[in-house]
């Protein structure tokens, strides 16, 4: 406390400790790229790097390529380029790299904005090194591995263990697949260990032009699709469910699904791609979990709850050490209601009035005395999310006009 020494009014500026809860950012991707080393030789010749022995040695006039495992940010195509290289003529050798390159390509053209990029040949340890360094990086929101379905387990057990994060899936290309065998459903369908609400599966693979070899290709979709994540969190917000979403540069699909094929895909939790009105579109938003899971069933609810949890959690900290008082209770009210008010105005939380919407505990009942002697501040949030309308229905019927 400061010292008056003579008779007067004196003002202060006293900081409230407290600040506004922000929303944090829900659209950065990290990309996982398998590539074939040899492949990658070609890449750095390209590039202009030389090598002597053990050590890179940088040609200053062009390009850095990226080292095995190392992670790269990049914010457009062309920084990709710089990092990776261009796309290459399609071989056997060079079909990784283009399936990463077709990705990040398709995922800035739908409306991302800034990933995480890295290459990999495929081994255990080096996956396991990167997705260790991705949990260091905390503004990631979605995970892919274009066209690595080897990958697919760890990157699901990888998102929900962050609890931030959600990992977007491609099938097999099924270039064969009977789509007239009610059997391919179990085909497409991962084993139970993907059945995971912090994943979501796509399919089939997408037809797109490919410029090295001038002709046009199948790809997976996923880079695609996290770019359209990117767009409707831009456009309409991380509520909005990424479905019914035009998919720019998609030429045609590796295969033509029906509604009555879809029917059997959906309740699985498979996402279908679906050309309707001359438009290739995304015709499903669910995650991985099915009809099982009524809670997090759709891709926009769990996205929205990763959303809300991470930006309360960080637009709180303030809270540690503080007095564990009446007082730091109805601050902590206040700041999370005010932030979930803005969220219902936006219309991400459903109900007519900011009561039916949420609720934020914090007193005396959710902090008896045994709780306040471990140190513990308990607030109990609860929040009615906006499901999206999956199935519209009109019932049609005939009338007289009396």
């Amino acid at each position: 406390m400061p010292t008056y020494l003579s008779p007067g009014v004196y003002v202060e500026e006293i900081a409230s400790g407290s600040a506004p809860i922000v929303g944090v950012g829900t659209s950065i991707a990290a990309f996982i790229g398998t590539i074939n080393a040899n492949a990658w030789s070609s890449n750095e010749a390209e590039t202009g790097s030389t090598s002597s022995g053990n050590e890179e040695v940088e040609d200053t006039t062009t390009n850095t390529i990226a080292q095995e495992g190392e992670i790269k940010l990049c914010t457009n195509f062309t920084e990709f380029k710089k990092f990776f290289g261009d796309f290459l003529l399609p071989s056997d050798e060079t079909q990784g790299h283009n399936t990463l390159a077709h990705a990040v390509y398709g995922f800035f053209r739908n409306g991302g904005t800034r990933c995480y990029i890295t290459w990999i040949t495929g081994t255990e340890e080096e996956v396991n090194e990167v997705l260790q360094q991705f949990e260091a990086i905390d503004e990631i929101t979605i995970v892919a591995a274009p066209g690595n379905l080897d990958l697919r387990e760890k990157i699901a057990i990888h998102c929900k263990t962050m609890g931030d994060r959600i990992a977007v899936l491609d099938s097999d290309s099924y270039e064969t697949i009977d789509l007239s065998n009610i059997d391919f459903v179990a085909a497409l369908k991962p084993s139970e260990l993907f059945e995971s609400d912090y994943a979501a599966l796509y399919f089939p693979w997408i037809q797109v032009f490919d410029p090295s070899s001038g002709s046009n290709i199948y790809v997976p979709p996923s880079g695609h699709i996290a770019g359209i994540y990117a767009r409707v969190d831009g456009q309409r917000g991380v509520y909005k469910a990424p479905g019914n979403e035009t998919i720019l540069g998609a030429l045609d699909l590796q295969h033509n699904l029906s509604k009555a094929k879809q029917g059997l895909l959906n309740p699985h939790g498979i996402n279908c791609i679906r050309k309707l009105n001359g438009n290739i579109r995304v015709w499903g938003a669910r995650t991985l979990a099915g009809d099982d899971d009524q809670e997090f069933k759709y891709v926009n609810i769990r996205r929205h709850f990763n959303y809300l949890r991470d930006s309360i959690d960080k637009g709180t900290q303030w809270v540690v050490f503080d007095p564990n008082t009446p007082e730091l209770w109805a601050k902590i009210r206040r700041n999370i209601s005010a932030f979930l008010v803005n969220e219902w105005r936006q219309g991400a939380l459903f109900g007519t009035t900011p009561e039916e919407a949420f609720y934020v505990k914090c007193d005396a009942e959710t902090n008896p005395s045994e709780v306040r002697d471990l140190g513990q501040v308990i607030t109990e949030i609860g929040v009615a999310v906006v499901k999206p309308a999956e199935f519209v229905i009109f019932r049609i019927s005939q009338w007289d006009g009396q």
